[in-house]
């Protein structure tokens, strides 16, 4: 049977890009459905603003005229001009074990990248490391976490197969939370609290870390300059990431980190709501909101989704502080795990810190790369 490959033009068609993980992934355990309100929303250009400094395309691979396959392309020109670069990017690939259609998916995002002078294609990746990144390499038997993707042991080699080879890797580690409190970690943040000057903050609202956003922010930009993939974010995309995530934030695991008037670290958690995201299938409404809750008030596992510490602070007992926070407030929400979200493998200051904690790699991410 032929292929088409057909430019996503239509609401319908975009529907259709949503939802045809979905289908793919049916019988697939590890898979976790997006939350198809906040999907809408991301490829809606008036409501992601990074839309406006990227040039993007979605593509639908069609079989006896049933869609099979999905990709996006984009070139992020901010990250490219910051970089001096001529990368694109593939995100969002998803197709059955077919060879010829994953060909076509990735020829057809190539040769569009061409065309727009670029010289590299990389992926999966999306705008920035915010989104999604790479095709799980190792622990496909576990259970995907919010914000990453979930992936067949084919794509890999779909992948391959076509000339794509090794960026970068990142890992997922998980953490048992330990009953007490190793006497040496206890000893230094004894030591850190006295006498470093630095002061850790703890809510119980909303509405109390609310004034710390923007200095989180403003770290964020200054902390992941270095890390690959990220482009710092204006007052106007802050405010979309703060609107867009805010609502699901539980303050109690919310700890930041200040030297006098200066915000110089946090971190950001959330208690698992896998669980509950598979049983709404995705969907908020008219009751997927009700089980997301619940799961995550019933989870005894905790999502790292951001932290930083800003550099000058480093090696004087800041980790230790709002880790031993951490800690705290898992034991008495009974969380026994936490997993540490996707850490570059470049970054071996934070791999030797999940290390020391006792962490254990559940999961391996690879992006890749190809020459144009």
């Amino acid at each position: 049977m032929s292929i088409e490959i057909r430019e996503v033009k239509s609401k319908g068609e975009l529907k259709t890009f949503i939802h045809l993980p979905g289908i793919i992934h049916k019988n697939h355990d590890a898979w976790i459905p997006p939350v198809y309100a906040d999907d809408w929303k991301f490829f809606d250009a008036k409501k992601n603003k990074t839309f406006s400094y990227s040039d993007t395309i979605l593509l639908l691979a069609f079989k006896d005229r049933k869609p099979v396959g999905r990709i996006m392309g984009l070139v992020n020109h901010r990250f490219n001009e910051q970089q001096n670069a001529c990368d694109a990017r593939f995100e969002f690939m998803e197709c059955y074990n077919d060879k010829e259609v994953a060909l076509q998916l990735l020829s057809h995002v190539e040769n569009w990248a061409r065309q727009k002078g670029m010289t590299k294609m990389v992926g999966p990746m999306g705008f920035s490391d915010k989104d999604p990144q790479g095709f799980v390499i190792e622990g496909f038997d576990k259970q995907a976490i919010i914000a990453t993707n979930c992936n067949f042991e084919y794509m890999v080699n779909l992948v391959t197969e076509n000339g794509y080879s090794k960026l970068v890797d990142l890992l997922d580690y998980i953490i048992e939370i330990p009953d007490e409190t190793m006497p040496i970690y206890r000893r230094v943040f004894e030591r850190a609290e006295k006498s470093s000057g630095l002061v850790v903050h703890e809510f119980t609202s909303q509405k109390q870390f609310k004034p710390f956003i923007k200095p989180i922010f403003v770290l964020i930009n200054e902390a992941y300059r270095n890390i690959y993939g990220f482009v710092p974010l204006d007052d106007e995309e802050v405010n979309e990431f703060a609107k867009r995530y805010l609502p699901i934030v539980d303050p109690e695991f919310v700890k930041v980190l200040t030297f006098g008037e200066k915000l110089v670290g946090f971190v950001i958690a959330l208690p698992c709501m896998s669980d509950g995201i598979k049983k709404s299938g995705g969907r908020l409404f008219p009751f997927g909101i009700f089980h997301i809750l619940r799961s995550a008030k019933k989870t005894r596992k905790l999502d790292l989704m951001l932290g930083a510490i800003d550099e000058e602070f480093r090696n004087r007992g800041a980790d230790v502080l709002m880790g031993m926070k951490i800690f705290e407030s898992c034991r008495k929400r009974k969380i026994t795990q936490i997993e540490s979200h996707l850490v570059l493998e470049t970054n071996t200051k934070m791999l030797a810190e999940l290390t020391k904690a006792g962490g254990v790699v559940m999961k391996r991410f690879r992006i890749y790369q190809k020459m144009l």
